[in-house]
């Protein structure tokens, strides 16, 4: 079938329309890891390495909560153009007491983890300093899953504008805290990477506060609450959560998992290997964000058509999506091409540290069109609630493959933190090639 723009261009408006505030929210959080990063980074390699790692270790069981929380998105998606609002305050009410109760449980297992810090081969010097920042990223688990519960409902509407601003509030006031904590600024003490973690506790401590309080004054919403009925509050509303949410917390969690191991043995490399991984993989982060904009907006509209029963709307979503984010991603691996020299330097000065990072931005750019393309069809596929096949597709790739792939290309052939993502470069292409065939399949069923 020949491409017409006309035929889509409804389509990319209304993904751009519902993905902008998403991706201006997620550019903000990533920036405020960019600016933990070049903060912290201006201490020295040491305490640069310290966050990385504190941070990889906390990403690990932090995407648990992070995938939980998307299960409320398509079902809310449903319900909403299907005018069942009853229905989407009672996963509203059970998402506030699952993903809460989610974050108590996740916090106790980060802390749970701390005695074996020591235990995966990371200098001393990095221990040292890495424990207290991720002491503090713990805590912030329970605020942060609170806040999930609402911005994913908010978003199971078509509504991402609402969280966007708060967390660009909470952005600036995380940053500004970092200059006070980490340097030591008017009166505070100067805690370096702790203080960069006392600063993020502190801005996701503001975050539910904030929705919560907008919630109670738009009209629109507060009837959510006036829904309210403490008969609603049951495991038997929990288990559809879970059915659709604990899949695609296992899939980001396997993902994770593979993405900080690979970390891990970056730190068996050395300090500058692992500083260079750091910039390189904050830069993808960056550019990152933009796709994750385009790819929730995905799932929320393809929930919406699917609601409808419309099967041809679907196909139209998902083409739509895929020229947006392959289109996107070769653009972005070209810009990591012709800037892998001048990137490094916001972070440091270090000159075998940038030349580190600069080769890793070229082994990035080599997988973008991988990348986008499994990560928009995760979208799809979690619009059509399809989510236990993706979770199988994350172990094979991120774990079977991955992993084994990463270490024998970097120790036993040699090619230090190199092959630590051309491994990574091989399991995204292999989760692209399956999860597209995925959604063929479920597309002819």
């Amino acid at each position: 079938m020949s491409y017409r723009f006309s035929e889509y261009k409804e389509y990319y408006r209304r993904n751009f329309t519902i993905a902008t505030p998403i991706i201006l929210s997620n550019v903000g959080q990533v920036f405020v890891q960019l600016a933990d990063s070049v903060m912290v980074g201006r201490l020295g390699a040491v305490p640069l390495a310290a966050v990385s790692f504190g941070g990889a270790v906390f990403f690990v069981l932090f995407i648990l909560g992070l995938g939980l929380s998307m299960g409320i998105t398509p079902m809310v998606g449903e319900k909403y153009v299907q005018g069942k609002h009853r229905h989407s305050a009672i996963y509203l009410q059970n998402s506030l007491i699952l993903y809460g109760v989610m974050g108590v449980v996740i916090c106790a297992l980060q802390f749970a983890l701390i005695p074996f810090l020591d235990l995966m081969g990371q200098p001393r010097e990095v221990i040292e300093q890495a424990v207290p920042f991720y002491r503090w990223l713990a805590l912030s688990m329970v605020p942060f899953m609170l806040f999930a519960a609402f911005k994913q409902f908010l978003e199971g509407l078509g509504n991402t504008r609402a969280a966007m601003w708060i967390v660009i509030t909470c952005n600036v006031i995380n940053i500004a805290l970092n200059y006070l904590f980490i340097y030591g600024k008017f009166g505070f003490p100067a805690m370096g990477a702790e203080g960069a973690g006392i600063a993020s506790f502190i801005a996701r401590c503001c975050m539910p506060l904030m929705i919560a309080l907008y919630f109670l004054r738009k009209d629109s919403f507060k009837r959510y609450f006036r829904l309210y009925k403490p008969a609603n509050i049951h495991v038997r509303h929990m288990f559809p959560l879970l059915n659709v949410g604990l899949p695609i917390s296992i899939q980001m969690f396997l993902e994770g998992v593979g993405f900080s191991l690979t970390t891990v043995m970056v730190g068996w490399i050395g300090v500058n290997a692992m500083a260079a991984n750091q910039i390189a993989y904050s830069s993808v982060s960056v550019a990152f964000m933009m796709l994750i904009g385009v790819v929730s907006a995905t799932t929320v509209m393809v929930s919406h058509e699917a609601g409808r029963g419309n099967r041809e709307g679907v196909r139209m979503v998902a083409n739509a999506s895929y020229h947006i984010a392959i289109t996107y991603n070769v653009v972005v691996g070209i810009l990591f091409v012709a800037f892998r020299k001048i990137l490094p330097l916001a972070f440091t000065s270090d000159a075998e540290v940038v030349a580190m990072a600069g080769q890793l931005l070229v082994i990035a750019a080599c997988f973008e069109i991988s990348d986008g393309l499994q990560f928009t069809t995760l979208g799809i596929l979690r619009g059509m609630k399809d989510v236990r096949y993706t979770m199988w597709v994350s172990f094979v790739a991120y774990i079977l493959l991955n992993l084994p792939a990463s270490y024998l290309l970097a120790f036993k052939a040699g090619l230090g933190v190199n092959g630590v993502w051309f491994g990574l470069a091989f399991a995204l292409s292999v989760a692209a090639l399956l999860l597209y065939r995925r959604y063929r399949k479920r597309m002819r069923d």
